[in-house]
């Protein structure tokens, strides 16, 4: 069996804000070991439940914040950015499984830590078709497209909520309970390595016994709709082909899945200048 971890870093164990996730701020660099330890729980959960084969996606930033000298030796990690599938990379249809491992709720939820979607200084709210979804449904329909399913993910109590309503029963590791964006009851490592390990581990075998989630999958045509913040930035985003404007949300619809990924990542870019 062949995992993708998709990893970020708002969700990993003891963040409560941007400078613990911010390259450049002293904090980063013990949250970066804090987030590869995370996955390594994961890792070692999946290995032991029967998993064969590990890819890793490091979602964070600008995809190089796991510390490889210290990953499992078991886990190959795609890194740096841009790439194909930013947060998704290895993605194809050699994979049986998806983990979310750190990841945080859309933009605009109460009690979450760090809520925001894809770009938190771009990005107000993101529809696929009608519905309302955080990077994790964006990330989850990607690999709905190639009818793999996401059957474990961390992160705080929120985002694990959030995912679960949308996902199906997918196993989950709270690893902090939020108060607010900025603040949270947070578990130490040891303890939230184990939630983590022991999802993951739950997760492999119910995948080996066909006892997981449907894959999340849009039926297509696919409408991206993005709100920006401003007016500048929708400026700017409708620059792409094909989009169609109303006051600050540009949309776009696509054939399927890979197509509107990679139109809602240009319409980003292109709004964040």
């Amino acid at each position: 069996m062949k995992i993708l971890i998709a990893a970020d870093m708002e969700g990993i164990t003891g963040v409560t804000t941007w400078d613990q996730v911010t390259p450049g701020h002293a904090e980063y660099a013990r949250f970066r070991r804090l987030m590869t330890e995370d996955i390594n729980a994961a890792v070692r959960g999946a290995y032991d439940a029967g998993a064969t084969e590990i890819v890793l996606a490091d979602g964070h930033w600008n995809g190089s914040n796991i510390l490889i000298e210290d990953l499992d030796q078991r886990a190959h990690l795609n890194s740096g950015s841009p790439s194909p599938f930013s947060m998704m990379q290895g993605i194809d249809e050699s994979v049986n499984a998806v983990f979310f491992i750190g990841y945080h709720a859309r933009n605009g939820s109460a009690n979450a830590v760090l809520d925001h979607t894809w770009s938190s200084r771009t990005v107000a709210n993101v529809w696929l078709n009608d519905l309302l979804t955080g990077e994790y449904g964006l990330n989850a329909a990607l690999a709905g497209h190639f009818a793999i399913p996401v059957i474990m993910a961390s992160g705080d109590q929120t985002a694990c909520k959030q995912m679960s309503e949308l996902l199906g029963e997918l196993e989950t590791a709270v690893v902090k309970h939020a108060s607010g964006r900025f603040a949270a009851e947070c578990l130490p490592p040891p303890v939230t390595q184990e939630l983590i390990y022991a999802a993951a581990k739950r997760a492999v075998e119910r995948l080996a016994e066909e006892d997981v989630p449907a894959p999340f999958v849009v039926a297509p045509p696919i409408r991206v709709t993005v709100e920006f913040f401003s007016s500048d930035m929708a400026d700017r985003a409708v620059v792409l082909p094909f989009t169609e404007r109303e006051g600050t949300c540009v949309s776009f619809t696509a054939p399927e899945m890979i197509v509107a990924y990679s139109a809602f990542r240009s319409m980003v870019t292109l709004a964040m200048g």
